[in-house]
């Protein structure tokens, strides 16, 4: 995410924000933001997301995603909001919006499967 600049602005149980800010190595051909930062970024905010329904030391990798991109994101800035769906023992199932940074414009979404791997347990 450091390549990215994005930065996380909001944590809660079960859902994560994550911002990032346009700059010019981040778009595409035509200015707008690309589908790989887009689909990065919202992978992330479901991954967090998804950790914090996991027991502490847990670690999280993404199963499968599918993105729908609806609009150019023409934006100074974009927002994702990772939300978990339902949470199981190995598999955490979320969703994410791509917003402006208004949350009024919708860019994006994403749905996720994640998987959970347990902390080691000491015995």
């Amino acid at each position: 995410m450091k390549t990215l600049g994005a930065k996380i602005i909001a944590i809660e149980t079960g859902m994560v924000k994550i911002s990032c800010e346009r700059n010019e190595g981040l778009t595409q051909q035509h200015g707008f933001f690309h589908a790989g930062v887009i689909t990065s970024i919202a992978d992330v905010a479901c991954g967090y997301a998804a950790m914090t329904t996991m027991p502490e030391g847990a670690e999280v990798l993404s199963v499968e995603f599918k993105t729908n991109l609806m609009r150019p994101a023409d934006a100074e800035k974009i927002i994702a909001t990772g939300k978990v769906i339902k949470s199981g023992k190995n598999l955490v199932f979320c969703e994410a919006t791509i917003t402006d940074d208004q949350e009024e414009q919708l860019f994006a979404t994403l749905q996720g499967t994640m998987f959970c791997i347990q902390p080691n347990k000491k015995e």
